[in-house]
This record gives structure tokens, sequence and C-alpha cells, in this order.
């Protein structure tokens, strides 16, 4: 058998190296899907925080009021002779402070309202103090999660983009030129309302590139393209085709009407907006970019009505 042969038959076809390709920008849509997740899990996260320590600020400024209440009796009943050493009673640190007075003979003769202010205001400054924490453990472990897929999405667009390099460039073409190529006329369409503005929006962006991460103005993931266009009519979604899913009233495939949000794959990881006639218009993958495709193209999982 001759090497020439032999090379001519390990040499994968179209289709096959079409599906490898296909699998590779689905893998990395998925990535960088799960990190945009991750992005408004940390800007919540970012947002509890900064309430956590403005609690925490105000809690301690409470703590130390009633701390500094809690001194000034100790140091008046000393001065009129009814305590011994005031300065044996002032530890330096909070719980200390508390454990002192605590065991100290002299509690009978200190107000008991104010050391149970004191004992309440240490308490709740604790917990906020651990919450703040906590928060801040939270954030610090989802960035770390960010960086994860960040580079799987990357590693799987470079295999893909490998994969490509070495087809010819007609082959190249056959493989990312899929979809319709006509163009369409957004009056064309029967939508209204803040449907039919977001389609004049997403069909204005046929041909920009697809980016992950990215929200326009001339680049875009599937989720960035969605938001907006729909941020044009007054809608506002997250940058995530999964809380996208939650942003509206979930409609079956039959009752799909122009405007509504199509999502694909499980778990979901892809969404388009629906344009009537069997088509939506949609960020593809890296090789396709914005386009407008089939609604049947990929594993339908739902659709929604935003609004």
């Amino acid at each position: 058998m001759s090497t020439a042969g032999n090379s001519a038959q390990a040499q994968p076809d179209i289709e096959t190296v079409r599906a490898r390709v296909d699998r590779l920008f689905h893998e990395s849509e998925q990535a960088a899907e799960r990190y945009n997740d991750a992005r408004l899990e940390l800007t919540e996260l970012n947002g509890d925080l900064k309430s956590l320590e403005a609690d925490q600020s105000r809690q301690g400024d409470a703590l130390a009021g009633v701390r500094s209440d809690v001194r000034a009796s100790i140091i008046q009943r000393y001065q009129t002779g009814g305590l011994g050493p005031a300065g044996q009673l002032l530890a330096s640190d909070s719980q200390g402070f508390l454990d002192d007075l605590s065991t100290s003979s002299t509690v009978g003769e200190l107000q008991d309202s104010l050391l149970a202010d004191y004992g309440t205001e240490l308490e709740a400054y604790t917990i906020r103090k651990d919450q703040t924490q906590k928060r801040r453990d939270d954030i610090a472990a989802l960035q770390k999660t960010l960086a994860t897929q960040k580079k799987s999405a990357d590693d799987k667009l470079a295999q893909a983009k490998e994969l490509l390099s070495k087809l010819e460039a007609k082959e190249r073409e056959a493989i990312l030129s899929r979809g319709s190529d006509r163009p369409i006329d957004s009056s064309s369409i029967s939508a209204s309302g803040r449907a039919a503005i977001a389609i004049k929006y997403a069909l204005a962006q046929v041909g920009d590139a697809y980016v992950w991460g990215a929200a326009g103005p001339n680049a875009f993931d599937c989720s960035g393209l969605t938001m907006m266009a729909y941020a044009q009519a007054g809608v506002s979604l997250p940058h995530s085709s999964r809380a996208q899913y939650s942003s509206g009233r979930h409609v079956s495939k039959s009752e799909m009407q122009p405007g509504d949000l199509v999502f694909y794959y499980s778990p979901i990881s892809h969404v388009g907006i629906y344009l009537g006639n069997g088509l939506i218009v949609h960020a593809a993958n890296p090789g396709a970019g914005v386009k407008v495709s089939s609604v049947d193209e990929m594993p339908f999982a739902g659709a929604v009505r935003p609004g």
C-alpha cells in the first residue's frame, strides 16, 4: 500500500471536520456563558459585600458608642469610690472587655441595660463581620472560577481555529458560511412594539463578529446580542442565556412570535431572537458571527417572551 494512499485515507473528510469544529465552538460558548453567569454572580456578591461593609461600619459605631458609655459608667463609679481600680476593667479587645465585666465583682453595680446593650451590639457586630468575610471569600473563589471558564473558552476556540487553519479556503468557507445569506428587511417581519425594535437592532448587526463576553457595538456573543437588542426597546436583560431564560413568560415552540427569545441545548448555553417563518437571528459562533439561521439548527430548549 502506498504512502500517498495511507495519507489520503487518514485525511478526515469535510463533514468530520465540520462536526469537530461545531463541537469545539459549542464547548467554547458553553464555557463563555458560564463565565457570563459567574460575572453576574460576582456583581451580586460585590453588591452584597458593599452593603455588609456599610452595616458592619454602622454596627461598629454603635458598639463603640455603647462601650464608651460603659467605660464612662465605670470611671464615674471609680471616681466616686464605688469601684476598684478602673484600669483593671478596660481591656483592649471587645470580647476581653465584655469578659472582664462579666467576671468582675462590680457587675452588680453597673447599669444592667448598658451591659445588655453592649453584649447585643458586640454579637451583632461579630455576625456582620463574619458575613462580610464570607462574602470576601466567596468573591475570591468566584474570581478563580472566572479565570478557569475564560481559559476553557479560549482553549476550545483555539483548537477550533487550529482545525480550520489546516483546511483549504473553500473548505473553511463551506463550514463557516452555513445559514441564511439572504438579507432580511426588518420591516417585512410581522412584529410591533418592543419586539419590532429588538428585531430591527439585531438584524442590523448581521455580519458583525462573534466575541464571547462582548455586547457591541461591533461584536457580540449570543446573550450580548439579545441583551443589547432588547435594551433598545427599554427591556433590561442580564448578559447570560441561562439568566435570560427567566426573563419573561415561557411559550411553547408552536406559540412563538417574532421577537421571542429562543434557547438551545441542555443546560441552556445559547439564545437567539425569533423572526418568524422558522428563522432566528443570533450571534452564532466565532466562525460565523451574527447571522440568520433556521430555528431548528440547534437542539431547542425553550422560548421566552421578554418583558
